[in-house]
């Protein structure tokens, strides 16, 4: 299978069981965002990697050990996990945006479920942080940095989502799961700066410098 196809020279792309749009079609600016979303949190897991457990790091695999709470230090494997499991579903999110709602083609569509999963996730991310009194600067280590990156990122997409919702019929749900996990990529960038015992900066207005 060749990478090149030429197909897509005079400046057109085919959509999933759809007709041939051109490339800066507002349904293509849709789920291109998603890629590019993915692609920037692929950037954090490389980043992640750092932060593995060094296995001399760990307890002696004794029956004591086995049944000691977890290691702060699993934080960056369970975090690269969840960012995996967003990576995959992006890839449905760009397909189900791909494929117009009267399609034939045979694509899974964004549902509730995954939804409530994502508020589950910010609950769970979020229940030991410090509360949120002010607003605060992007930044802290780099996998925090990545994550408020991939945060803008994500809200550039759900912008592009609602304006191809007022053109077009689409999934509704592709824009609500995008507003929950920009939520969910602010808090777990919160949570890798907690890990880590870096603290949050929070925005100093000018009017108070």
């Amino acid at each position: 299978m060749k990478i090149y196809t030429r197909t897509g020279d005079d400046g057109l792309t085919g959509l999933f069981g759809g007709p041939r749009v051109s490339k800066d079609d507002l349904r293509i600016e849709a789920y291109g965002t998603t890629d590019e979303l993915n692609s920037v949190l692929g950037v954090a897991r490389a980043s992640l990697a750092s932060y593995r457990p060094n296995p001399f790091d760990q307890p002696e695999r004794t029956q004591e050990a086995a049944v000691q709470a977890p290691s702060a230090s699993d934080w960056a494997p369970r975090l690269d996990a969840w960012i995996e499991r967003i990576q995959n579903e992006l890839f449905d999110l760009g397909a189900d945006l791909a494929t117009p709602l009267d399609s034939k083609a045979n694509v899974f569509r964004i549902t509730q479920d995954w939804i409530d999963d994502m508020e589950a996730d910010i609950d769970r991310f979020d229940e030991n942080l410090a509360p949120l009194k002010a607003f605060i600067l992007p930044g802290g280590c780099d996998v925090a940095a990545q994550l408020h990156t991939a945060r803008t990122v994500c809200r550039r997409a759900e912008r592009r989502v609602i304006s191809l919702a007022k053109r077009d019929d689409i999934n509704m749900s592709c824009a609500v799961y995008l507003n929950r996990l920009s939520d969910a990529l602010f808090v777990a960038a919160r949570l890798a700066n907690h890990r880590l015992g870096i603290l949050d900066h929070t925005w100093i207005s000018s009017t108070n410098r």
